[in-house]
């Protein structure tokens, strides 16, 4: 093998390699949801359903969840009907389909369901 040749093969080695590390290093944390729901988070217990979560429902859900798709998000009693199933589907990021909710948004939900899911 030639000079040349060796070369070469040196690049490719280190530039595949540079790609292979960069893409298993460079992962952004999620910050801003608990990753554990098990671990005890500090939640606002004075979350408003109607100043708070109904919004980011009526944003975000009613287009599939407001009547034509189950579950029926429109009212205060379909969502805390399902507020298990919801809270699930959004700190998983499952829901919404095709829309995304922000870090906050998620939180929101996922204290105001822990907090009992008050019609406040």
């Amino acid at each position: 093998m030639n000079c040349i040749s060796k070369i070469k093969n040196i690049l490719v080695l280190l530039v595949l390699s540079i790609v292979l590390f960069s893409c298993e290093t460079n992962v952004e944390e999620e910050t801003g949801i608990n990753p554990d729901p098990t671990s005890p988070v500090i939640c606002d217990p004075d979350i408003s359903f109607v100043a708070s979560i109904k919004p980011i429902i009526d944003n975000n859900c009613i287009s599939c969840h407001g009547g034509n798709q189950a579950p029926n998000l429109r009212t205060y009693e379909g969502i805390s009907n399902n507020a298990d199933r919801v809270r699930t589907q959004v700190v998983s990021r499952r829901m919404p389909l095709g829309g995304s909710l922000t870090n906050e948004e998620i939180e929101l939900i996922r204290c105001w369901i822990e907090n009992g899911a008050l019609n406040n």
